[in-house]
């Protein structure tokens, strides 16, 4: 969906308004529909456009519904309160599709670009059962959870990422600046050793060819910066992290704790085993379908699920005991959102874990790369104190 700017006359009235479609002929014709003759119609500015607030709406959908208010009625409320010109055209839509009398999943699932499969499917499946706003709550429930694993992992990389930008920047303040300064100094003095004849060299080449380097720096880095956006390299970058132990355990814990807390929205929502396993293809990596597609299989030909799963190592014995309980007892949901909890946790520690030993490593690397540049500057300057002593 794309937001237009479209100019049109209503009732001989020049008006100017913000709508979302898929192409401005169909933004066009929705206008000439009602009546109106429509003048210009043009993407919006890019600076006008904000996203839509998702976990707001169902968060205010989920009030009015608790007060008593039928879906229409919500919305239409919504509508009413609105002042964003991208939110007034998305309730609109959902209205014009409710009035058509589609169910609210249907007219969800118009605008793909906006509501994720995940939520059309739990809000279908609730609609079956008449228990619309408990499922909009376990979808908020878990999307807050989602968002706090995603905060979770950010703030991870973060500290690396700091730790590696503000070394670049000294690395690159004494082999720009400080170097230079010190080469002068050895510059027309006889005898000197490996690092002396290092600096003067790099100073030299400074001088004449400065402002090549930074451009060769500036083009490295973005160079570096567009390879890493390439998710071919991506793949690749990430397939040689996981040769490491602990990378490739938090991995695979933030894999099963997203993978078992869909399936058990899903499965709260009423939604049979097979279909539910269907739906969580698309939140598991590549590496994974192959998986999956064998569970799918397998449950299809009267498998039971802790058993393939199991099978498939995507359940350790503990989430194993659970689903079989779970299965027993006819609440299986519940066991994966316990199993879900229990990842959690694991995937807790592990980050802790790997936070306590990686971080100081990696400041014992850059701080010595850093030492080691200011020792080959100073390593001549103690050869003369020497010499002259």
């Amino acid at each position: 969906m794309i937001i237009f700017d479209v100019i049109y006359l209503e009732q001989g009235k020049r008006k100017n308004v913000q709508m979302m479609a898929t192409s401005p002929e169909i933004a066009q014709k929705q206008l000439q529909d009602e009546g109106c003759v429509v003048m210009r119609v043009t993407p919006a500015a890019a600076g006008k456009k904000k996203s839509f607030p998702l976990t707001l709406f169902i968060q205010e959908l989920v009030a009015l519904l608790d007060a008593g208010l039928v879906i229409t009625e919500a919305i239409e409320a919504l509508r009413a309160s609105s002042r964003e010109p991208q939110l007034c055209s998305v309730l609109d839509a959902l209205l014009k599709r409710l009035y058509e009398g589609f169910q609210l999943s249907q007219a969800m699932a118009a605008l793909p670009a906006l509501f994720p499969p995940l939520l059309v499917n739990t809000v279908k499946s609730s609609e079956q059962t008449g228990h619309l706003p408990e499922a909009l709550k376990r979808f908020q429930y878990y999307e807050q959870r989602m968002e706090v694993l995603r905060k979770r992992i950010k703030s991870t990389l973060t500290y690396p990422v700091i730790v590696m930008a503000i070394g670049g920047l000294i690395l690159g303040f004494l082999l720009g600046f400080i170097i230079p300064r010190f080469a002068a100094v050895f510059d027309g003095m006889k005898n000197l050793n490996g690092s002396a004849r290092f600096i003067l060299w790099w100073g030299r080449l400074v001088d004449q060819y400065g402002m090549v380097l930074l451009a060769a720096v500036g083009a490295g880095v973005t160079a570096l910066v567009l390879l890493l956006k390439d998710p071919r390299v991506q793949r690749v970058l990430l397939r040689q992290l996981l040769r490491l132990p602990q990378l490739r355990n938090q991995h695979s814990l933030t894999i099963m704790v997203r993978f078992y807390r869909t399936l058990g929205l899903l499965l709260q929502g009423g939604m049979p085993v097979v279909q539910a396993l269907s739906l969580t293809r698309a939140i598991l990596p590549a590496t994974h379908h192959q998986q999956l597609q064998k569970v799918l299989d397998n449950v299809q030909a009267g498998q039971s699920l802790s058993v393939t799963l199991d099978d498939q190592q995507m359940a350790t014995p503990v989430a194993t005991r659970l689903l079989q309980a779970g299965e027993r007892s006819g609440q299986l949901p519940l066991m994966c959102e316990r199993i879900a909890a229990f990842y959690d946790d694991a995937l807790e520690r592990a980050i802790e874990m790997f936070s306590k030993v990686f971080e100081p490593l990696l400041m014992i690397l850059v701080g010595g790369i850093v030492g080691l540049v200011v020792l080959l500057l100073y390593m001549p300057i103690f050869e003369l104190a020497g010499g002259l002593s």
